[in-house]
């Protein structure tokens, strides 16, 4: 299998310098009636001129002689090369890619929409050119190839697959570098290095979004009721032993149960407590 090589072409001054003879003698050869020594450098005058190139910074010129490839120019600067070369030129620059969101299914079946960022370049312009079609198509159907594969091995969260270690909206950097190692893996085909791919949107699809926003909604809550009613006890066990402790009041166990249920009421109620003065005795 052929391999990129890079080449080292001819100065462009230096193939101007041999274009200006070539005018001067054709030139001269009229002049002086030589019509066929005018006339063949007037020809190599006309497909020497062909041969210059402008290569710019971070750009590279493949060559290909009728069919076989010639090599790579990296070298930026003004140069000449053979006229009959077919050059094309392949920028060495970075890229950005951001996908607009697509919509498939999580691990658990759920309908989701992700997004994400890819960042790129021609690492092998050899493979870029020969080893695929179009590589810049190349790039974007396998990207969009290895997000949907992505998000078909990890559940969108853990309220479903509680067994999961990772979710895709809370994985984060191991979800990145995951989903970066499955789209270097596609693209070396086409040498195309990644640099960079991260996902940058990810949201539940409309079908399901409400429902899902009111079950995570409902896990808040329940999460905080739990956290309430665990300081709530704490705090009642906590006046039990302080009363007991310091002698303030005896209190039976028919009356410890009445101070607890009150308290609980008015540490776990969601709203304000009105409270209740009791101006009379204890049971009154």
């Amino acid at each position: 299998m052929k391999q990129e090589f890079t080449k080292k072409p001819i100065s462009g001054y230096l193939g101007l310098l041999m274009v200006l003879i070539f005018l001067c003698g054709s030139v001269a050869g009229f002049v002086f009636n030589v019509i066929w020594l005018g006339v063949v450098l007037l020809i190599l005058f006309i497909i020497t001129t062909i041969g210059f190139k402008v290569v710019n910074p971070n750009s590279s010129l493949v060559m290909v002689l009728f069919g076989a490839y010639k090599g790579t120019i990296k070298e930026n600067g003004f140069f000449w090369v053979n006229p009959f070369y077919v050059t094309r030129h392949i920028s060495l620059r970075a890229r950005n890619f951001d996908s607009e969101p697509i919509k498939v299914n999580d691990k658990v079946g759920n309908p989701i929409k992700i997004g994400f960022v890819l960042v790129w370049r021609v690492l092998d312009t050899f493979k870029a050119v020969f080893d695929v079609d179009d590589y810049q198509h190349f790039v974007l159907v396998q990207s969009d190839a290895a997000l949907r594969k992505l998000a078909g091995l990890y559940p969108y969260d853990n309220f479903e697959d509680h067994e999961a270690v990772i979710a895709l909206r809370s994985g984060g950097e191991e979800i990145n570098e995951e989903l970066e190692r499955e789209i270097r893996e596609r693209l070396q085909i086409a040498g195309i290095e990644v640099i960079e791919a991260r996902i940058n949107y990810i949201a539940y699809a409309e079908e399901i979004a409400n429902a899902m926003l009111r079950r995570q909604q409902a896990s808040a809550v329940v999460s905080a009721r739990f956290k309430i009613v665990e300081g709530a006890v704490s705090m009642v066990e906590m006046a039990l032993e302080q009363l007991s402790s310091k002698k303030i009041v005896d209190l039976d166990e028919e009356k410890k149960a009445a101070m607890v249920s009150n308290l609980m009421v008015v540490l776990c109620a969601d709203k304000d407590v009105t409270p209740v003065v009791n101006a009379g005795t204890l049971h009154s």
